[in-house]
């Protein structure tokens, strides 16, 4: 019995391991999140719809709606940088002034990427299946403490 739970044991971390595959820091490696997603956080819809990965980046935009009307606007990419990924945004009123100075962006290195999950510092991207993710973004409060915002979306 004692070899048969070591044997499972085994079993198991190597699955484990396995799932958690660390993959090559590449754009086609999160050709996934490629699509037009809907979902719902900060007391309203959004959207967020991804270009299929080519030239080294994939670009995004991002829109939030309350009450019908639209409450900012976000364009992202995710590009390779020097063997690695980053994701960088910008965020803009619902009449397209910047929130960030011209020259400014809102940067999140890459840390982790496996199959299923692209890990940057302050924002992770989690593949559920095919037509659903979960994105959770660090935003910080008014207390200067961190939240971990869920963004749970659905691909049309």
């Amino acid at each position: 019995m004692k070899h048969l739970l070591s044997i499972l044991m085994v079993l198991n971390l190597s699955c484990n391991a396995q799932a958690e595959k660390q993959l090559e820091p590449k754009i086609e490696n999160i050709a996934w999140i490629s699509g037009t997603w809907h979902g719902e956080a900060f007391g309203g819809k959004t959207e967020e719809i991804w270009s299929e990965p080519s030239a080294g980046s994939m670009m995004a935009t991002f829109k939030l709606i309350n009450d019908g009307k639209v409450t900012f606007y976000e364009i992202e990419i995710i590009r390779e940088v020097e063997n690695s990924l980053i994701l960088q945004l910008k965020h803009f009123n619902n009449d397209l002034k910047g929130w960030e100075t011209k020259d400014e962006t809102v940067d999140f290195p890459l840390i982790q990427l496996t199959e299923n999950k692209a890990v940057f510092k302050g924002m992770t991207f989690e593949k559920i299946s095919p037509k659903e993710m979960n994105i959770y973004v660090d935003i910080k409060n008014d207390n200067g403490d961190v939240d971990i915002v869920k963004f749970n979306y659905k691909k049309q």
